[in-house]
C-alpha cells in the first residue's frame, strides 16, 4: 500500500514542479517585455543627442580640469 509520505513527497513534487513552470513562464514573458522595450527604443530617434554632446563636452572640461589639479597646475 502507498505510505502517506510517499503521497506527501509526490504532492510536494508536484507543486514544486507547477511552481517553477510558472516561475519559468513569468520570466520569459519579462524577457519578451524588455526586448520589446528595447526594440521601441531603437526605433525612436534620438531627440536629446544635442543635449548628450554638451553634456559630454562638459564632462571631459571636468576631467581635464581635475587631471590639471592632480598634476599642481595653476589653472
Amino acid at each position: 500500500m502507498i505510505s502517506e509520505y510517499l503521497v506527501v513527497s509526490l504532492a510536494t513534487l508536484a507543486a514544486i514542479g507547477i511552481v517553477a513552470a510558472a516561475m519559468l513562464k513569468g520570466w520569459q514573458g519579462w524577457l519578451m517585455l524588455k526586448l520589446r522595450e528595447l526594440d521601441a527604443h531603437r526605433g525612436e530617434p534620438e531627440s536629446g543627442s544635442g543635449m548628450a554632446r554638451i553634456e559630454i563636452a562638459d564632462l571631459k572640461e571636468r576631467i581635464r580640469k581635475l587631471e590639471a589639479i592632480a598634476a599642481g597646475v595653476d589653472l
